[in-house]
């Protein structure tokens, strides 16, 4: 019984600590073209006080793949209110698992993922294959 409740004492500690440091989770929604794919997105307070932007996803086929072929995926976040701004090239393994991260000045957001023929577009084109809303 002490046993249970340090392990209940400990665990609400993390989640309230967790909380505390502004991490926040979101799964993001494909789009009905893609219907296999899966993905979350992490937005983590660290020390320095700056947001970081985790993305993993599985499932996702090589853009090569798409009909048409694309060159890349391409990450972009839209704050509220403004145009969505390129963050960067989202890579895949053989796996189909991809992994990306950067940094940002924004905790209230859409983050979305699309398949882009050139990797330095300056707006994204359709669909939106994976999205999300990062909220504080």
């Amino acid at each position: 019984m002490n046993m249970n409740r340090r392990l209940a004492t400990c665990a609400l500690v993390v989640s309230f600590g967790l909380a505390l440091a502004g991490a926040s989770e979101v799964r993001l929604t494909a789009d009905p073209s893609i219907p296999a794919a899966v993905g979350k997105a992490h937005l983590n307070k660290e020390k320095n006080g700056n947001l970081k932007l985790e993305l993993q996803v599985h499932h996702l086929a090589k853009p090569s793949a798409l009909t048409p072929a694309r060159q890349a995926y391409v990450v972009w976040i839209q704050p509220r209110g403004k145009d969505p701004q390129n963050q960067g090239v989202l890579k895949l393994d053989d796996k189909l698992e991809g992994k990306f991260e950067n940094t940002v000045s924004n905790q209230d957001f859409e983050v979305f993922i699309t398949a882009e023929d050139n990797p330095t577009a300056e707006s994204p084109s359709e669909p939106k294959l994976l999205k999300g809303t990062m909220q504080p």
